[in-house]
């Protein structure tokens, strides 16, 4: 029987009524039993955290106050109440691992995590936080928040690279902008990449609101940043976890959407004897022959020991016996992958006498990130692909780094070099941080991002990134 700590360790508050997000209290009874341990003072930061929220959130008198200041557009300064909101970029993986970046930099400068949810984002996750809410309200003052882009005036890069902003500016002294956005896509500037700097995050914090646009998971740099070390070393002290407690932390899928992922896995998997996951995801700027990929995907099966080889010539029929079934679960926009792989193991037996079912929850043909129904299929992909023993992911996907994240699991990863196909057992579980910077705010200088710390190492699937490990 699966274990049913249901508080995660102590990560959840018991503050909440169970029925009214299901999820929160059952997934401990579907993930596999972690090896890791949230530190007591992760635990502590999370409650201090949760009052933090309680006092200033939407509709509280500080809250209220801050949005009156606001309105004037005067200068403001820090005060008891400052607010970071996050704002959507991309699909539901680069979504969430911003999410989980953007509460990780709350966290650190003492800030409330606000949403500001797209209408395709309601009624997707519950509310992380006992007895006040994360949603940034329609009636919020500023009204173009979903439209700038990297060339907005009022974007921090672009006023530093103006001179509009400079480190040694003092509210008490100056007339500082009464908010900021931050511009943290792929895409981005040098001027944006100066929020990583130490110096650069001092500023940052006088200032009571910011809004910050990503789609990328930014968590590394804050380890480069001598402003948090000390901080991140008490709250992580394995490294490579920071996704694992954050995301289970602070996601939990609606009643509806947890039906969908409950009844999906009862009815198909609950009764196999191990649970593979198989996410493939394609993208138009790096295209892959269709065939080529089935056969690294089944290659990478077989010489890992994930799935059994098949008998070319029948010579007897396979045991039938539900506790010798592998049951793989192939996750993908197409439905080709999963038919070769279910027609390979339905027309042969194995080797082993295993039987082995194949299933595809839904197959999209195109991503629909606008429509709600599109991320609630999605969401439930990632949580079925969580509960997985073994994972395999392609390359670069963000949504393969949620799974295999929430899951607290170490990926198999179909890399695509360009002379021969390649599997790869990752070394972490955590998400790859894509377009890190490449200066050293102290030396001045650019240097090998992956080689200035111990915990850092290159991405095996995006030699450009980085990724924590232990």
């Amino acid at each position: 029987e699966r274990p049913k700590d249901r508080l995660l360790g102590g990560l959840l508050s018991p503050e909440f009524d169970e029925a009214s997000c299901l999820s929160r209290d059952q997934s401990a009874q579907y993930w596999k039993q972690s090896n890791h341990t949230p530190s007591p003072y992760l635990l502590q930061k999370l409650r201090n955290y949760e009052s933090l929220h309680r006092r200033c959130g939407p509709n509280t008198e500080l809250y209220n106050k801050s949005i009156e200041q606001l309105k004037s557009n005067a200068s403001t300064r820090p005060s008891e109440c400052n607010y970071v909101v996050w704002l959507e970029s991309g699909g539901i993986g680069n979504r969430v691992i911003s999410m989980v970046s953007t509460f990780l930099y709350a966290l650190l400068n003492d800030k409330v995590f606000l949403l500001k949810l797209p209408d395709d984002f309601h009624g997707i996750f519950c509310e992380p936080f006992p007895g006040t809410s994360w949603i940034l309200y329609s009636d919020f003052p500023i009204q173009d928040l979903d439209g700038f882009d990297i060339s907005h005036p009022q974007i921090y890069g672009n006023i530093r690279k103006n001179n509009l902003l400079r480190n040694d500016m003092d509210a008490a002294k100056h007339s500082l902008p009464p908010y900021l956005y931050l511009y943290l896509i792929h895409d981005y500037s040098g001027f944006d990449k100066m929020f990583y700097c130490e110096e650069g995050q001092r500023l940052l914090r006088r200032f009571a609101w910011l809004f910050l646009k990503s789609n990328r998971y930014y968590v590394p740099a804050f380890f480069l940043n001598s402003e948090y070390s000390e901080e991140l070393s008490l709250l992580f002290p394995e490294k490579a976890t920071v996704f694992l407690y954050l995301s289970r932390y602070l996601l939990h899928p609606t009643n509806s959407v947890w039906g969908h992922i409950t009844r999906y896995y009862e009815s198909y998997v609950a009764n196999a004897k191990q649970w593979i996951g198989i996410q493939v995801r394609m993208f138009g700027f790096a295209p892959f022959p269709f065939e080529r990929m089935v056969s690294q995907i089944i290659n990478c099966s077989l010489t890992g020991n994930i799935l059994p080889e098949i008998v070319e010539e029948e010579s007897a029929a396979p045991t039938t016996s539900g506790t010798n079934r592998k049951a793989v679960l192939v996750v993908s926009l197409h439905s080709g992958y999963f038919e070769k792989i279910r027609n390979m193991y339905y027309e042969h037996s194995t080797t082993t006498g295993e039987v082995i079912s194949v299933y595809q929850p839904s197959q999209e043909k195109e991503q629909h990130t606008e429509k709600q129904s599109h991320n609630v299929k999605a969401l439930s992909e990632i949580y079925l692909l969580s509960f997985s023993d073994v994972l395999l992911t392609t390359t670069f996907s963000t949504f393969g780094y949620v799974a295999q994240g929430l899951g607290g699991l170490r990926p198999w990863l179909l890399v695509r070099p360009d002379d021969h196909d390649l599997c790869l057992h990752s070394t972490s579980m955590e998400p790859c941080f894509h377009f890190p910077p490449s200066y050293d705010c102290k030396a001045r200088k650019k240097v090998d991002i992956g080689s200035v710390a111990p915990y850092l190492r290159h991405c095996e699937d995006f030699p450009h990134g980085v990724r924590l490990f232990d």
